[in-house]
């Protein structure tokens, strides 16, 4: 399926650098050959060999005359002033701090993880996508005063694109330590709890909850859950995958007033282990202690919340 503008438009806000390059030039329908023309016309020379190392990831512009042809390249590509500079210098950033602070999970890891939930679900005879479109996710997540996940609740709304669908899975991967067995899963509304299967090597769970009633393709419906946790050790993110596109994303961090982060942002991943992107610092709210982010429109990819505790 080829780019469109919209994809275009969502990897300059969220990065990397590479991908958002690539997608501009394939919008923009522009060979390689032909851009390193457009940029020798404006005086900047740069070879094709580079061009296609940085949009393929496996270099960087780095160099003052190579900065000089990314600013180009804005122009030439008919993209906003800065646009890609400025994914260079969030790429640069998060480099720099990954190599800072301690990693939450290594990706080795997180595949790990994700290849336990792939055999879980397969377990739950899931299907790929579950028969549901999910129209409206709020998530209201809460960090205890040991720095622990303590746990967290969602309200869905989802839309079913086939008849007979009657169930959803749910899945939780506590922070490193957590011991699945002991994390309880809730059905607060118009669902309750069906089978369950737990992974104590990496901390995860798939729950079912099972709906009132059986939908038909178009049907929505609304319903609450929760996980109650509190058995890993410091959390310092939090992290929602999407497998499709979808609608509105809420999610809200609470931390308890005895254990407070110095700083927390948002962020945006294209996949597990990309680069981090979109980032944007978040403020604690007075009373509540939280701080949230609204995404409108979901896209495949991941997106969360990470944070500094010193």
């Amino acid at each position: 399926m080829g780019h469109t503008e919209a994809d275009l438009v969502q990897l300059l806000h969220t990065g990397p650098f590479h991908l958002a390059l690539r997608t501009a030039l394939a919008v923009r329908g522009l060979p390689l050959q032909r851009v390193q023309h457009h940029l020798a016309h404006r005086g900047v020379k740069v070879g094709v060999t580079s061009l296609s190392y940085w949009q393929q990831g496996a270099r960087r512009p780095q160099r003052p005359e190579s900065m000089k042809a990314v600013r180009a390249l804005e122009e030439v590509l008919q993209l906003p002033g800065n646009s890609l500079i400025r994914l260079l210098a969030e790429d640069a950033a998060v480099r720099a701090e990954t190599e800072r602070r301690p990693a939450a999970r290594s990706y080795r890891s997180l595949v790990e993880a994700s290849g336990v939930v792939e055999e879980l679900l397969a377990e739950l005879e899931s299907p790929t996508d579950g028969g549901l479109h999910t129209v409206g996710h709020q998530e209201r997540v809460r960090i205890g005063a040991g720095r622990e996940l303590l746990g967290r609740d969602s309200q869905q709304v989802v839309r079913a694109h086939r008849d007979g669908i009657d169930r959803y899975l749910a899945i939780h991967r506590g922070d490193p330590g957590c011991d699945p067995h002991r994390v309880e899963v809730r059905a607060t509304e118009n669902c309750r709890v069906g089978r369950v299967r737990r992974h104590a090597a990496t901390g995860v769970l798939v729950a079912e909850l099972l709906f009132d009633t059986r939908l038909r393709a178009g049907d929505t419906y609304v319903f609450s859950y929760g996980f109650a946790d509190g058995t890993g050790g410091p959390s310092r993110e939090y992290v929602r995958g999407f497998s499709f596109a979808g609608g509105q994303y809420v999610l809200q961090v609470r931390f308890d007033e005895a254990a407070l982060p110095v700083r927390c942002r948002r962020f945006a991943q294209a996949s597990t282990g990309a680069p981090r992107g979109g980032r944007a610092e978040l403020t604690l709210s007075g009373r509540h202690r939280a701080v949230h982010l609204v995404e409108q429109g979901v896209r495949p990819g991941i997106l969360g919340i990470d944070w500094d505790w010193t």
